[in-house]
């Protein structure tokens, strides 16, 4: 049927924490589903002997079928056909509270035996199996322990071939009955849909033959039709079912012959050699790891992944991998390793941060892929500090904001930049890394007063920033929008360097992943020739602005195009203090490459804008500057005055001349205002 849940069986053997927790769906869902049907029968029985009390036992019945919509199954979804089929049967019960009369005998037959049958040969049935799984599962943990505690000596054969054969017949003995366990469980889910509707299907065809008196009541058609239709329905639920128990003995038979080589912890003589992978760059398995505490050594079994570059570990019973060792540092090393008079260690050493993790595989096969999947992640993280991958080709570099280059050149601005205190100078991406710095993972409300984060406005002005985006596109020559999620932020020593933005990235998602922070906040990234905004998409507010001159660097992640990040500068608050910088990082839609190629348009077109205006200005001031001269010039020069006869004042045209100024072609007097006496 569709939308039917089923457990994986080829999932079985390897027990992990995830199949442990959906394993623990089913059981519950089971244990509920026994509870539920317990009171069924118990209400059905009360139907079947109490005959005078007819109505009352109908009505609760009644009742209870309505009970099993609230019930919130875990497996069963809010709009299944046995929800609404039972609403159906809960009409008819109502209908037949008013009648007094059974036929206990066709009752018992065809009511109470289903019930009884499906509580005693299938819950029932379950409920064992899960304690002898139990059971199988940690007998299968103790053997294991004791093949792995074996000596690795030559006169220890005999002993290893013992402990080996009794994991493998606690291994199958255990995969048997979780087969067993998984399938019968998984065929629970169809027993449901007819365990509980052919009862009462029993129920009402006593019922209809019983009552002839009551033939207005029950003789309908609509009624008639509903039954045929239910019945169908179970029919075809009966079929599917036997098609899929046949499908599970199946898949059962396959996957024990498939298994037999994973039941040995060290693969027999007699099995096929299969070379370990060297090509991994992901890799995940259970695995010993050895911890000293004070003066003893235990090693514990833990399942172990890598995610973001970083080594993971969970507990069978935990909910969440914890950190271990961040495999990107610089100086990691990993190599096989002798410890405790165990096989098949490795070791794997953090110079850096002085830490030494000692694990224990299965075989020699498993050893040997961690190791060449911890030595890849090295390698790689080796060639994307050193720019060039294994060829020798240069990676794609990161953009530079033309912006910062104006700023930090000293030709240009006098080692100043525009309007703010002198930039710092730039450190390399290592150093300008800050390990304990504080993350933020999500945006402040625009309604805050607070600043958002580094390099945005402050909650006061985000009205004007809403309608100011809203027209952001009609006033700049260069405006595109996309879908972006805030991953979060933290403060920076440098304003630029690809690896610090990436490091800065790989610090987000695995704080992220440690801490379990799966909320992401989902923002329309506008670019433009002026800014870049942040706005919420319910209501266009702007969440965030950050000015394209406070914006020095942006970098895409080169194993996950998705991600991107870019730095900003805050200005001091007064001239003596210097600048403070935060790296943004981001996860988009598309590819990051389509969001930074946008961002280095509007800058490249920002900054020929900011150039043109420069250039417009300096000329300004030249044509200034030659028009004072000229007047300086002219002041200088004497010049004396000739007086007509009606009292105005001439210059002669070598006068001009001598003062370096072109005259007209007509000499014109320079007038004054006649002075009138005081008479």
């Amino acid at each position: 049927m569709p939308g039917m849940e089923k457990l994986h069986l080829e999932d079985a053997l390897e027990d992990g924490p995830q199949m442990r927790s959906l394993l623990g769906v089913f059981e519950k869902d089971a244990q509920m589903l026994q509870k539920y049907t317990t009171d069924l029968h118990k209400c059905c029985e009360r139907v079947l002997d109490a005959q005078k009390e007819m109505s009352a036992a109908t009505y609760s019945l009644s009742t209870h079928l309505k009970v099993y919509e609230k019930q919130s199954f875990p497996l069963e979804n809010d709009d299944s056909i046995l929800i609404s089929t039972l609403k159906q049967f809960t009409i008819y019960l109502d209908e037949l509270s008013s009648i007094h009369q059974v036929l206990a005998s066709q009752m018992g037959d065809s009511m109470l035996f289903p019930l009884s049958k499906f509580l005693q040969a299938d819950l029932d049935e379950i409920l064992t199996m899960k304690d002898v799984v139990k059971s199988n599962s940690s007998e299968c943990d103790n053997a294991l322990v004791r093949y792995m505690r074996h000596s690795k000596k030559k006169d220890q054969d005999k002993t290893r071939y013992v402990v080996n054969e009794e994991l493998a017949v606690s291994r199958k003995k255990y995969h048997q009955s979780a087969l067993h366990h998984y399938a019968a469980l998984n065929s629970l889910q169809y027993k449901r849909k007819t365990s509980l509707l052919e009862p009462l299907i029993g129920y009402m065809h006593a019922q209809k033959a019983f009552f002839d008196m009551g033939r207005e009541t029950l003789a309908t058609q609509d009624l008639d039709d509903f039954l045929s239709n239910i019945s169908a329905s179970v029919q075809g639920v009966h079929s599917e079912m036997n098609e899929d128990t046949q499908q599970t003995v199946e898949m059962v038979q396959s996957l024990e012959q498939q298994c037999q080589y994973l039941y040995h912890g060290e693969p027999m003589a007699e099995f096929p050699f299969m070379p370990p992978n060297d090509t991994l760059h992901q890799k995940a398995g259970y695995l010993f790891m050895r911890n000293k505490q004070m003066l003893q050594t235990k090693w514990e079994r833990c399942y172990f992944f890598i995610q973001g570059g970083n080594l993971m570990c969970q507990a069978k019973d935990e909910v969440a991998g914890r950190f271990i060792l961040d495999l990107n540092e610089d100086g990691i090393t990993v190599a096989p390793s002798d410890t405790d008079d165990r096989r098949f260690v490795l070791q794997i050493n953090d110079p850096f941060h002085k830490k030494t993790v000692i694990l224990q595989a299965e075989n020699d096969k498993e050893r040997e892929e961690w190791i060449f999947t911890i030595d890849n992640i090295v390698k790689a993280n080796l060639i994307a500090i050193a720019g060039t991958d294994i060829d020798g080709r240069i990676f794609p570099s990161c953009n530079r904001s033309p912006f910062f280059f104006l700023f930090s050149e000293s030709s240009l601005t006098g080692g100043r930049s525009l309007g703010g205190p002198p930039t710092p100078p730039s450190t390399p991406a290592e150093g300008g890394f800050i390990p304990d710095a504080p993350i933020q993972f999500d945006i402040i409300s625009p309604s805050e007063e607070a600043k958002a984060f580094p390099g945005t406005k402050e909650g006061p002005q985000n009205q004007q920033l809403a309608s100011d985006a809203a027209t952001d596109g009609d006033r700049s020559a260069f405006c595109q929008s996309f879908v972006v999620r805030f991953l979060g932020s933290m403060e920076v020593r440098s304003d630029r360097g690809e690896q610090l933005v990436l490091e800065t990235i790989r610090q987000i998602m695995a704080a992220r992943a440690i801490h379990n922070i799966f909320k992401t906040t989902e923002s329309h990234f506008v670019i433009s020739s002026e800014s870049m905004r942040l706005l919420d998409p319910s209501n266009n507010v702007a969440r965030a602005m950050f000015q394209l001159q406070n914006i020095s660097y942006w970098a895409v992640h080169k194993e996950n195009p998705r991600l991107f990040g870019f730095i900003t500068r805050t200005k001091a608050a007064d001239s003596t203090s210097a600048a403070t910088f935060a790296c943004h990082v981001f996860e988009c839609n598309t590819s990051g490459e389509e969001i930074c190629h946008a961002i280095n348009t509007a800058t490249k077109l920002a900054f020929q804008a900011l150039m043109e205006v420069q250039a417009a200005k300096k000329t300004q001031r030249e044509e200034e500057a030659i028009l004072l001269a000229n007047i300086q010039q002219l002041a200088d020069t004497t010049i004396e005055p000739q007086i007509s006869q009606d009292g105005q004042f001439l210059i002669l045209d070598e006068d001009l001349s001598d003062a370096g100024i072109e005259s007209p072609d007509t000499k014109q007097p320079i007038a004054e205002e006649p002075i009138e006496s005081e008479a």
